[in-house]
């Protein structure tokens, strides 16, 4: 294993205490809680957004709390579910009193903690709603789901609701919202590489160098098909078919979309895919509003990418290009 870390055991709390030091301006940690809130953190008046999950799929969370996204990312070990004590905290520490919405990605421990921090935050007099992404076409149940996987897709809820609930928007307006993104979206990934979690030393799962896996989650686990590996434009096609021809009607629509790198994929590969994806869109009639072609979120040093559409309507078009100053987006 060769990571430029310290102790692999504190990988987490290190990162978070980076994040706070390079962006102080956007972001505040709760150290004993791993968790980073929006520097100027409780809003008055204003829904807060919470999510997390485990770490290792950065910038997801921290790199998206801040102004016009997240209020708080609660951060679990790698791969790992944050606590119901951790996602508590958040829930307090972001409460401006119209409030708290968490975006959780359908994986069983998110969903089952997250719940139960609803709980206890209602029993102090904390208004919690939440919404559960599902976006990965892939496969329908898998090692940590019941259901669809919640991936990349997740980012544009984030945004989306995060703009709506800084405009003013009320907790079940955002909620409303957040359930229409999710029902608007699909994604699905595929895998060259295995990766490496530090505390665990050796890779979760391994490859042959001349194989690739269709549908990998952010995990590591299990896809679809594994097999040789094909050029970028046999793979885009055969990810974009399984997103175009899913239960969401593209034909004829506006489309945000989103190559997302694991982690390990250089930006040169990311663009070639994306050259496809705009071409295939193109004959198939889908008008693209924005492209999202980086690494929103990854799989540690993972090489590989997912390809994520929203069918956009005016009122997510509107939130889409609404100002968001975040660690992840900060520009020179």
């Amino acid at each position: 294993m060769k990571k430029i870390i310290n102790d692999p055991a504190r990988v987490v709390e290190e990162m978070l205490r980076g994040m706070e030091r390079a962006h102080p301006d956007l972001v505040r940690l709760l150290p004993e809680h791993n968790v980073l809130v929006r520097a100027d953190a409780p809003v008055e008046g204003k829904v807060a957004l919470v999510s997390g999950g485990g770490s290792g799929h950065e910038p997801t969370h921290g790199g998206y709390v801040g102004p016009g996204m997240l209020d708080a990312a609660c951060a679990g070990a790698v791969f790992t579910s944050p606590t119901p004590e951790q996602m508590l905290e958040a829930t307090k520490a972001v409460d401006g009193g119209a409030g708290v919405f968490y975006v959780v990605k359908n994986y069983t421990g998110d969903v089952l903690n997250f719940e139960m921090a609803g709980e206890l935050a209602q029993a102090e007099g904390i208004e919690t709603d939440y919404v559960v992404t599902n976006d990965d076409v892939a496969v329908e149940d898998s090692t940590y789901t019941s259901g669809r996987r919640g991936i990349a897709g997740t980012i544009f809820v984030h945004k989306i609701c995060g703009a709506a609930a800084d405009d003013g928007r009320s907790l079940a307006e955002v909620k409303e919202l957040a359930g229409r993104v999710n029902g608007s979206m699909r994604s699905m990934g595929m895998s060259l590489t295995s990766c490496i979690p530090p505390e665990r030393g050796q890779p979760i799962f391994q490859i042959a160098d001349d194989e690739m896996e269709i549908g990998m989650g952010i995990h590591g686990e299990p896809g679809t098909e594994r097999k040789k590996i094909e050029p970028a434009g046999a793979i885009v096609d055969e990810l974009l078919g399984r997103v175009l021809g899913d239960t969401v009607d593209f034909s004829g629509s506006e489309a945000a979309v989103m190559v997302n790198g694991l982690g390990g994929t250089p930006l040169m590969e990311l663009y070639i895919a994306y050259a496809r994806v705009a071409e295939v869109l193109e004959r198939e009639g889908v008008r693209v509003f924005r492209a999202y072609v980086g690494n929103y979120m990854t799989s540690l040093e993972m090489a590989g990418f997912s390809v994520t559409l929203l069918k956009l309507d005016e009122e997510m078009k509107r939130y889409l290009q609404a100002p968001c100053r975040v660690p992840a987006s900060r520009p020179f």
